[in-house]
């Protein structure tokens, strides 16, 4: 019975962190690898920690209290986390569990000094590494003192960093159990870490080794610049030998201390390139056993290396899977719909199998493969000239990935590849009537989802959406559609290139294409406004309103006076709009229909910062700065050489400009509008699964892609494993910072802005919507957070279309994603807001309430002091 409390570390693999925590299960399996030398030691198990646990009865009632605080109250947290620590301390080992321990040291040599280590049952996993969230002990001598330190390691499961990352992580104290790993003491010349994957750009194929010095502490706890070597292939490809002044080195009778290293030491390395090259070979043995790029603590004694820790990097951003080993290279989806946060299961593959072209999921997030189109000349061209308009960063890194040698193959001109990169847009003709055709078209197809769907349940329900995708798919693709959005924006790129280089003059099209008509997404801030009309003669609407909590309050306004016209003004705005949200290409998430308290802040917005009619005035001064702007341009061209012809020219590209940029939006109001159709039928079928007991809850569903739900409908069974798994996933996925272009070696390619036309300080961006506008930052990461005043300035991750309602109260935008014809550019531009986008950091750079100066057509931002 005794014998449980305490395992060899032979005796077990990474299959038992339940029984000996992450660290402890991960040094099991190194000692099973061939070739891979671990100091010998033992796991005191997780039983041993219940037992000790179940001992203090008390403690069960300040966990209760411990998960109800606040990860923000860090003084609480310090508090309630030391006092669980002192009554861990203060419990006395029982003796059966110290004859076990003891026995253990016997066998391993009594009086030799030890390492004893903490290993945690939600450590070295997968998506969260919790390192150093537990405390270890170096050199440590004697039966008395180990036990003493084992219980210290039982106690470290609450320090109160421990405690706060998970409950920033979602993670059940009572859950995480603590073992403790005793492992012999290894006195090395060097030591440091090995990660198997470059940390920095997410390279698989490039390793880094980081070395020092004697013990690996120093390196761990900052107290040396390591020798850093970057390998590739098995050779050093970059090394650099830092001037290492101390190391950490184990005292005779215990314990560790600092010593001054010798300075004609100090410049060596710590490895030799032969030895680097050897511990990388050890490394890539350890990544093929766990099955992913680790993070590795090494020992160098006596010329061998000796493994003592090995944890994946939860850092890198996963690669999409193409099962083979060819070269790829792939762009962000999410930073051309301006949706960066990872998505559900669900809402990536809905996006899949209603997408142009195909689209590979990795990290919650989904790319195009353009491998194809950058390997062929003329295809290449074409793809970087758009990428460039679009986001100069994504064409930047690009350029970097093929100026690398031979990574991208060059083929002759290849065949279909992905989507042309225009459309026969020549052919249009400049006529209103093509635009109110397309939307007609549009509104008959939903019309038609919408009659049909009523009677679909069950499998014959996940059949007819097939069949409704493929209908999705052929609106998106009507030729007409794709030439007149082409026309929208070629005429919106001759404008701005060819009045610079007649008249020098930057973004014209910028004032050009105020209030530009059909804009289903510009009159969507505007009608928010004339809801705000309708409310504001009603004090004791708006002061309802103020709080409000619960999303069936629209339906609470009757009982108040002038309350059932504010309630039927909202009701028309959410059936115009209410399906949408931020985040809308992820079918999964909440749409305003579905939780209007969402609009309750702007609203209340535009009740304090407006006038009555503001929305027709600000619609009617844009349109006449626009005609005010043709006016001017067109005088100035006449008095040019050949001024009339280019006069001639210039006005029957305004006029093209004018009909179709509005139709730019139109797109995605049709998709999304279809989604909430889908949204609504999958989730009366997911009611349906809870009231049969297939599932606990509802949005279960959004863990499974559009398949596996499919069958779970047919069979009526879910495997509640896969959901939580996928669950945990998504939550690791938020950590992850996705990158505009990745390969699938896994390098992240940022790109870079190459200019030198800016002020020293300056955050460079895209110009996207022209004008200079200084005023108050807000940093709004969540809509329904927004508390405006006339003149601030919104500051913001990305913006999709259903920021758009903020945009009527701002004085200019600065966003870290976007493009020249992304949504945010394209109603900045409506509005005549001065934009820049693409700020990389920008809201981690820009603190609220800073003031700044926002250059939209030179495209940067100034800190103000």
């Amino acid at each position: 019975m005794t014998e449980r409390y305490v395992l060899d570390l032979q005796e077990v693999d990474e299959t038992q962190v339940a029984v000996v925590g992450g660290k402890g299960a991960h040094l099991g399996g190194l000692s099973r690898i061939e070739g891979i030398r671990v100091p010998a030691g033992f796991c005191v198990t997780t039983d041993a920690f219940r037992r000790i646990m179940a001992k203090a009865p008390s403690l069960d009632d300040r966990l209760d209290q411990l998960s109800r605080l606040n990860p923000d109250d860090r003084e609480a947290i310090r508090t309630l986390s030391a006092q669980i620590r002192r009554t861990v301390e203060g419990i006395a080992v029982p003796d059966d569990l110290t004859a076990a321990i003891t026995r253990a040291l016997t066998r391993l040599g009594e009086q030799a000094a030890y390492a004893v280590r903490s290993s945690a049952t939600a450590e070295d996993l997968p998506t969260a590494s919790f390192a150093g969230q537990q405390d270890t002990y170096l050199n440590v001598v004697g039966p008395t003192a180990i036990l003493q330190h084992v219980n210290r390691c039982w106690a470290s499961l609450f320090t109160e960093r421990a405690v706060t990352y998970r409950q920033r992580n979602g993670i059940d104290h009572r859950t995480v159990h603590m073992a403790v790993v005793v492992q012999r003491m290894v006195f090395p010349h060097a030591s440091g870490i090995l990660f198997t994957a470059d940390p920095v750009t997410g390279n698989r194929k490039v390793a880094t080794v980081d070395a020092g010095f004697g013990l690996g502490e120093a390196l761990v706890s900052g107290l040396v610049n390591p020798d850093v070597f970057k390998v590739r292939h098995g050779e050093v490809v970059a090394k650099a030998i830092a001037a290492k002044q101390r190391a950490v080195h184990a005292l005779p009778t215990g314990g560790t201390q600092e010593v001054a290293i010798d300075s004609r030491r100090q410049e060596q390395p710590a490895l030799t390139d032969a030895q680097v090259v050897r511990l990388v070979q050890l490394g890539r043995r350890i990544e093929a056993h766990f099955g992913r790029p680790q993070d590795i603590e090494w020992c160098l004694v006596d010329d061998g290396f000796q493994i003592v820790q090995s944890r994946p990097i939860t850092t890198l951003f996963p690669i999409p899977e193409t099962g083979d080993q060819e070269n790829h290279v792939y762009v962000s989806v999410g930073h051309q719909q301006m949706m960066t946060d990872p998505m559900k299961p669900l809402g990536l593959s809905m996006w899949q199998l209603t997408a142009m072209v195909p689209m590979h999921a990795a990290g919650g997030r989904l790319f195009v493969d353009v491998t194809r189109r950058l390997a062929s000349p003329a295809s290449r061209a074409g793809l970087l000239d758009v990428m460039g308009r679009g986001d100069p960063l994504v064409r930047d890194a690009l350029e970097t990935v093929l100026d690398r040698d031979d990574f991208v193959p060059s083929l002759p001109d290849a065949g279909p590849g992905g989507t042309p990169t225009g459309g026969a847009s020549a052919t249009i003709e400049t006529d209103p009537a093509i635009v109110t055709e397309l939307i007609e078209r549009s509104q008959v197809s939903l019309a038609a989802l919408e009659r049909d769907i009523r009677t679909k349940t069950g499998p014959a329900l996940f059949e007819f959406l097939l069949e409704a995708f493929a209908e999705h798919k052929r609106v998106l693709s009507d030729p007409l559609s794709i030439q007149a959005i082409m026309a929208g924006m070629e005429a919106t790129w001759w404008l701005n290139d060819t009045l610079q280089e007649w008249l020098g003059e930057k973004n014209a099209a910028d004032t050009l294409t105020l209030s530009a008509p059909d804009n289903v997404t510009s009159e969507m801030g505007l009608a928010l406004l004339d809801v705000a009309d309708v409310i504001r003669p009603h004090s004791e609407v708006v002061a309802f309103l103020q709080g409000v909590e619960d999303e069936g309050f629209v339906d609470e306004l009757a009982k108040l006076a002038g309350g059932t016209e504010a309630r039927d003004a909202i009701e028309a705005y959410l059936d115009r709009y209410g399906m949408r949200c931020v985040g809308e290409i992820d079918i999964t998430r909440p749409r305003w229909r579905e939780r209007p308290t969402t609009l309750v802040p702007v609203l209340l917005d535009n009740v304090r910062n407006f006038e009555p009619g503001a929305a027709e005035r600000r619609f009617e001064q844009g349109r006449q700065k626009a005609r005010q702007k043709e006016q001017d341009v067109l005088s100035r061209l006449r008095a040019l050489p050949d001024g009339d012809r280019k006069a001639g020219e210039a006005k029957r590209m305004i006029d093209r400009v004018r009909t179709f940029i509005g139709y730019r939006e139109y797109p995605k109001y049709a998709i999304v509008s279809r989604y909430f159709v889908y949204k609504q039928a999958l989730l009366e079928e997911a009611e349906r699964l809870v009231q049969a007991g297939v599932l606990p809850e509802k949005e279960d569903i959004f863990y499974l892609t559009f398949q596996e739900l499919h069958d779970v409908v047919r069979s009526n069974q879910a495997d509640d494993r896969l959901i939580q798994q996928r669950k945990d996933a998504l939550r690791s996925y938020h950590a992850l910072t996705p990158p505009r272009v990745l390969t699938s070696d896994g390098e992240a390619v940022t790109g870079a802005y190459r200019r030198d036309d800016v002020p020293a300080g300056a955050l460079i961006g895209l110009p996207v919507s022209a004008g200079t506008i200084e005023g108050r930052a807000r940093v709004i990461l969540d809509i329904a957070e927004a508390d405006l005043e006339a003149g601030d300035i919104l500051v913001t991750t990305f913006t999709d279309p259903s920021w758009s309602p903020l945009f009527v109260a701002v004085a200019g935008l600065v966003t870290e994603v976007g493009g020249l014809m992304t949504h945010g550019a394209v109603i900045a531009r409506e509005y005549g807001l001065p934009a820049v986008v693409g700020v990389e950091r920008a809201t981690r750079l820009i603190r609220d309430g800073q003031r700044i100066r926002v250059h939209g057509t030179d495209g940067y931002v100034e800190i103000l002091p």
